[in-house]
């Protein structure tokens, strides 16, 4: 037995001991943001690091092949790259930090701490992919979520483990949407997707959308529009992953993504760079392919464990609600919230646009009375919209219709419910409560709809007394 412990020690130190031999390969040619490199061979999605100086090297990723040659891409800004420089390969792509001591911290795409807080004690690493759960398995959206948005709980009911989207032109108020429902929405665990927007807004979105109460149960992983495609690329994934991690625990997640159209804007700059052909609006295929795979990972769990209720936002370019992303994400996510240019030019906060939203799980997870009144004020909404214009020209004779007559008596009311500020929480209770009391109590001459008919609850910090 001595023996043989002893050769196995002897051929530890002459063979495993060893440096193992460095693969290197070269740089032979680089256009825009691509990369081309022979002499290594690497699987795509695998790390290589490339060797600008003797002190420094910049972490790239396979992103495609030809033959014997490969296509990188850099993680980070590069210069000084030059034709024959290393290419050093690594075995694996590496892995990602989570634990629930990332909570109150922000990171950048590859999980590294951007906050200054000094560096990150996870409780585990694990790889970027998470794995893919049967469509069987999966526990039904069967409980509803408290957003704090009256129009969203009143009209537009979510369910946990809802997937949604949230459809706007810029400037139009998505984002203070997303942090209103960040300091309102039930939840026990907050992750922010931060992908490819302004990078002042990062620094604003935490002090004042989270808040220090809000970070403190939130992970933000932030890319702002100057990193690179990868980055926000991988700063997307990092946000799912980190979420997967937390509803694997148990927990209940609200993940928030601003913006989706970023993540697939990242994947078709990758795409095209390395001579994907465009097909629709100058969109690759892969993009209409990354999109579904991103999303599919959020949602419930196996029956035990946690959710994930989604929210992403959705920039329609020019407000145009059939752009390719747009409508790529309309058919695969479970509802969608439409914000108007008009509303939000009228001054009406939040500007969701009732008559083009809708919640797909709503019909199974509210009472039936619910469901009814919630139609009921979006067919009388819609109605109103329809005569908008024979009403204010006067075309429009009272006692032609019924509902018409009572938009017009009740629409300050109507208008009241669907405005909200933006530190007013509305639990789900009370908004259908205050939706009821609006379709079914007469107007009062001369009264204001608004301090009349709806009672604002009383908030500190972001929470409702």
């Amino acid at each position: 037995m001595s023996e043989l412990l002893r050769r196995l020690s002897q051929y530890q130190k002459d063979h495993l001991d060893k440096p193992q031999p460095r693969i290197e390969g070269r740089i032979t040619r680089m256009i825009g943001l691509t990369i081309e490199a022979v002499g290594i061979k690497c699987a795509v999605g695998e790390c290589c690091y490339i060797e600008i100086s003797q002190d420094q090297q910049i972490e790239a990723e396979v992103v495609g092949f030809s033959g014997d040659r490969i296509y990188l891409m850099p993680l980070y800004p590069i210069e000084g790259l030059q034709s024959g420089t290393k290419v050093i390969a690594v075995s694996a792509s590496g892995k990602v930090p989570v634990g629930m001591n990332l909570l109150g911290r922000v990171l950048n795409g590859v999980g590294q701490p951007i906050d200054g807080k000094g560096p990150l004690q996870p409780e585990a690493e694990t790889g970027l992919a998470g794995e893919i759960i049967n469509p069987l398995l999966r526990d039904p959206i069967k409980q509803t979520l408290d957003v704090g948005i009256r129009t969203i709980n009143g009209l537009l009911t979510v369910g946990r483990g809802q997937r949604m989207g949230l459809f706007a032109g810029s400037g139009v108020g998505k984002s203070v949407l997303l942090g209103m429902m960040t300091r309102f929405t039930e939840a026990e665990i907050i992750v922010v997707g931060l992908i490819g927007e302004r990078g002042r807004e990062v620094k604003e979105f935490i002090e004042h959308s989270l808040g220090d109460e809000g970070l403190k149960r939130s992970v933000v992983v932030a890319s702002p529009a100057d990193d690179s495609p990868l980055m926000r690329l991988r700063a997307s994934q990092l946000s799912t992953r980190i979420a997967e991690y937390f509803r694997d625990q148990g927990k209940n997640v609200l993940l928030l993504m601003d913006s989706l159209t970023r993540y697939a804007q990242a994947q078709r700059e990758i795409a095209l760079a390395v001579g994907e052909p465009p097909a629709t609006k100058g969109y690759p295929p892969s993009v209409f392919a990354k999109i579904p795979k991103l999303v599919e990972r959020a949602g419930n769990g196996e029956a035990g464990s946690g959710s994930i209720t989604a929210f992403y936002t959705v920039l329609t370019e020019g407000d145009d609600q059939q752009d390719p992303v747009a409508d790529s994400a309309r058919a695969i996510l479970d509802g969608h919230v439409v914000l108007s240019r008009r509303l939000a030019e009228q001054g009406h906060y939040p500007a969701i646009d009732i008559e083009a939203s809708i919640s797909r799980a709503m019909p199974q997870i509210v009472e039936p009375d619910h469901l009814q009144m919630a139609m009921r004020f979006k067919q009388l909404y819609s109605k109103y919209r329809q005569n908008e214009d024979l009403i204010n020209v006067g075309a429009y004779v009272k006692g032609s219709d019924p509902d018409t007559d009572f938009v017009m008596e009740n629409l300050p009311s109507m208008n009241a419910f669907l405005r909200q500020g933006i530190n007013e929480a509305f639990p789900l209770l009370q908004s259908m409560q205050q939706m009821i009391m609006v379709l079914t109590t007469p107007p009062t001459p001369n009264a204001e709809p608004e301090k009349q008919q709806l009672r604002r609850p009383a908030v500190t910090n972001g929470l409702q007394k």
